[in-house]
């Protein structure tokens, strides 16, 4: 595929005039899974060193680093086929660091994983990062992920960069708490309800049942007003420090699911 503008380079090489080069600098972790279910997961490790072309002393090495560093020691000869997603996730990424990348890419690590497996796969990447001597790049539409693993931030909306910076940057630019309160009922209605009445601007949004608004100036006392007199319904109330996922509101006026 030949880029229509601009230029990429991996650990200095061009992508697109030093293809080879730039490859073997990097690796990625896709969403499907690419290692054989069929193979125990050591073996797995052992076809992708030997592919890689890393040699069998080093290779051996490198396997018994990573299997404990992903946490797999226990179940690293046992085949794949009997792993659970989180556990072949783990192998995976064990798979994609086999020939010491420079740079990692992560496609959606903790997509289809519960709660639980998903902070855990967070703390072994946390760990991964900060252990080994390379870059990661995670694409993900869990914002939390992204302010919790990245040093920047790139959001991107219909194609095109509308931010980049890093997490503490991006939330210190919205300047302001937020007000979020639930309500039996629609939720788009109070929002449509609280601009009507010019106590929230184009900043104010609908996610599920909740309404969120920035606590600018004035803010909480005039929106609880409108809530007393339009007699909406609500039953939580609170304030709270924005995240990530408001960054994302603001500037692209969109859900983070919607936009995916």
């Amino acid at each position: 595929v030949q880029p229509t503008s601009g230029s990429a380079r991996l650990a200095g090489y061009d992508v697109a005039t030093q293809p080879l080069l730039a490859r073997s600098v990097s690796s990625v972790v896709f969403q499907d899974a690419v290692v054989d279910g069929a193979l125990s997961g050591h073996a797995n490790l052992e076809l992708h060193a030997r592919l890689w072309g890393v040699p069998t002393p080093q290779g051996n090495r490198r396997i018994a680093e990573l299997v404990n560093a992903v946490g797999l020691a226990e179940l690293i000869e046992r085949p794949v086929s009997s792993y659970s997603g989180g556990q072949r996730r783990r192998l995976e990424i064990a798979r994609a660091l086999v020939s010491a990348p420079r740079v990692l890419f992560l496609d959606e690590p903790t997509v289809g994983l519960d709660p639980r497996i998903r902070h855990e796969l967070l703390d072994v990447i946390v760990g991964l990062r900060n252990r080994e001597d390379m870059t990661i790049l995670v694409t993900t539409h869990y914002l939390d992920e992204a302010q919790r693993l990245c040093d920047r931030v790139a959001i991107i909306h219909q194609g095109e960069i509308v931010a980049l910076d890093s997490p503490q940057a991006l939330l210190a630019g919205l300047g302001h708490e937020i007000l979020e309160f639930r309500v039996d009922g629609s939720a788009e209605a109070a929002v449509r309800v609280l601009r009507e009445r010019g106590v929230a601007r184009e900043d104010a949004f609908a996610v599920g049942a909740r309404v969120t608004v920035p606590l600018h100036e004035h803010v909480a006392t005039e929106a609880l007003a409108v809530i007393e007199s339009e007699r909406l319904r609500v039953s939580e109330i609170a304030t709270r420090v924005p995240t990530l996922d408001d960054v994302y509101l603001e500037l692209t006026g969109a859900r983070i699911d919607a936009a995916a």
